[in-house]
């Protein structure tokens, strides 16, 4: 609760800005699928809207043989080279919010306030899950499957296919005590991630090769995570984007996509023509896949995801003429 406010009497005080910028960004910083599967080393309280972060990379180093030949042999030296990518904060999303003075002064202002939090970071969580998710454009062409028709029995196989792709290409996921769980039952390991959208894990379920989280908990490693498959762990989103019953399944590393995001502006202002105050913030957010081939993608069929529904009729059905049969 800000203190100058309650000094002035402030009207609400007890939802002025500087109590919400700080739960608000706590409470985004882990929300929704895209926090668990970028990489925020580069994020700050202090990014602005249009500012410019720049990710530098060293170049490979180069072995050579060794011998100690006067002549030909002796080390080799070579000048590292350096790269620098940009990410941009070029997106930005502002909310705005009118709280009565009646309203307030009748309900419970701690209770009011986190109901409205609440829910500028669900529309926060859409907004930026989904931006990150359209990474999947950007995937390598060479990683990528298209026109899958994704059924119970090829599942596990097309999440193989997934898991080989990003071990070709050298993506090997480094533990963040930030994004997994502390060690549960010794398992000290980190996967790679998938994203999927409901369609696809109500067919993931149907395969006896899925290991649930409730089969293997201790290999649970994101928070949201339901469970581990081909050496990947499992997460579920909405925000996948879904065209004509085929969806976009994304499996990748942290390192790949760097992520900076910050409620840069939060404030209160007296409403001009009714009694209470309107409160307003913005979020600004950029992303860049620094390594593309540390992605993997496939456009998948997900019309068999209610084929257990055509079970159901087909044998409620036969139950049906059994029936009849015996009434005969």
């Amino acid at each position: 609760m800000s203190e100058n406010a309650q000094t002035l009497e402030r009207q609400g005080a007890a939802i002025i800005p500087e109590v919400w910028s700080i739960t608000l960004n706590k409470k985004l910083d882990k929300s929704g699928v895209g926090m668990k599967i970028v990489n925020r080393i580069y994020e700050n309280s202090t990014v602005q809207y249009g500012d410019t972060v720049n990710i530098g990379e060293l170049g490979d180093v180069t072995i050579s043989d060794y011998s100690e030949d006067e002549t030909t042999g002796g080390v080799t030296y070579q000048r590292v080279d350096a790269q620098s990518q940009q990410l941009k904060l070029d997106q930005s999303k502002a909310f705005g919010i009118f709280i009565s003075d009646i309203t307030l002064r009748q309900s419970n202002q701690m209770d009011l306030r986190s109901k409205f939090e609440a829910r500028a970071r669900t529309a926060i969580d859409l907004a930026k899950d989904t931006f990150i998710l359209s990474a999947y454009s950007e995937i390598d062409k060479n990683n990528k499957l298209d026109n899958v028709v994704l059924t119970p029995e090829n599942a596990y196989k097309c999440l193989v296919w997934l898991s080989k792709t990003l071990k070709n290409n050298n993506a090997v996921q480094v533990r963040n005590d930030q994004v997994f769980k502390i060690d549960q039952a010794g398992c000290g390991e980190a996967m790679p991630y998938v994203v999927i959208n409901p369609d696809v894990e109500a067919i993931l379920l149907q395969s006896p090769d899925f290991i649930h989280a409730t089969q293997a908990g201790d290999r649970v490693l994101r928070e949201g995570s339901i469970g581990t498959i081909a050496g990947l762990d499992v997460l579920v989103s909405t925000n996948l984007p879904t065209v004509s019953g085929k969806v976009n399944i994304m499996a990748g590393i942290n390192d790949a996509i760097a992520y900076v995001g910050n409620i840069s502006q939060i404030e209160s202002i007296r409403d001009d023509r009714f009694f209470g105050t309107n409160i307003r913030g913005l979020y600004v957010y950029g992303k860049k896949v620094v390594l593309p081939k540390a992605l993997a993608g496939m456009t998948v069929d997900v019309s068999s995801a209610d084929s257990f529904l055509d079970d159901n009729a087909s044998d409620s059905g036969s139950e049906q003429e059994s029936t009849d049969d015996g009434n005969q």
